[in-house]
């Protein structure tokens, strides 16, 4: 496996931004750019050189700050070609199962539309970790500001399909306020409850409640759980197809 060293840093108002080090090359990528200041900061701390940006979207606070960075240290932008247009700087545009390497470590890129139509995400596949933007939250998931719901929900088939131990990284800090809806949604999920209970301990003590493993997510999560029988039962929608369930799950959330 090729070691790789991730960086989460605070951004805006519940941004990650992540610094992914492969310290065999020197190479490193900033998981999209939120704010250039505070990643250029910890470049620095680091004495790390920024090689690449990978962007998994085009939402200004996923690539605000990408031209800054590119002037100042000169790296290679890739991002989504669905949303190659809206990405400042783009040097490559990628699609679903493309590669692209961070020194020698494999990663595959994962088409996740929904949030917006050309949303990708960024599986390092030997070291277990995937970034995925505003695809999957830690017991959420984005908006359909662009999407469907069909298409979202084979997004997010597609990244629980990775073997459950891998990490998830997502985008921002929404963690306790989607825990809030979650139990709405699960009330009778104990691995929910649990999960809670620790996001709150985590919360109060100011750390951050991302990554997840995949096989977390999928036992609390409840817009993953579109097919569990008690949360069919609880939205009405017993044996209900599971797009829809999700759909409604994904509307209730919108208006909660």
């Amino acid at each position: 496996m090729q070691e790789i060293d991730i960086i989460q840093i605070p951004c805006l108002n519940d941004n990650y931004g992540y610094l992914v080090h492969h310290a065999a090359s020197g190479e490193t990528a900033s998981i999209d750019t939120p704010d250039a200041a505070p990643l250029l900061q910890a470049l620095a701390d680091r004495n790390w050189n920024l090689t690449a940006i990978y962007n998994t979207h085009h939402h200004y606070d996923h690539v605000g700050g990408n031209l800054e960075l590119k002037e100042k240290t000169g790296c290679k932008i890739y991002g989504p070609a669905g949303d190659a247009d809206k990405i400042p700087g783009l040097d490559e545009a990628l699609d679903d199962s493309d590669m692209i390497t961070l020194g020698d470590a494999q990663i595959r890129i994962l088409n996740v539309g929904g949030h917006t139509k050309g949303h990708i995400a960024y599986y390092f596949c030997e070291n277990g970790c995937a970034f995925v933007g505003d695809t999957l939250f830690m017991l959420g998931c984005g908006r359909l500001f662009e999407g469907t719901a069909q298409q979202m929900w084979a997004s997010l088939k597609k990244i629980t399909n990775l073997p459950p131990e891998t990490l998830i990284y997502c985008a921002h800090e929404y963690t306790e306020a989607n825990a809030r809806f979650a139990v709405t949604i699960d009330p009778d999920n104990q691995n929910l409850a649990d999960r809670v209970a620790e996001i709150e301990t985590l919360r109060a003590a100011d750390k951050p409640t991302v990554p997840a493993s995949i096989a977390t997510e999928l036992a609390t999560n409840p817009f993953l759980r579109a097919g569990d029988a008690s949360i069919q039962k609880h939205l009405g929608m017993t044996g209900a197809n599971l797009v829809d369930v999700f759909a409604q799950i994904r509307t209730l959330k919108d208006n909660y």
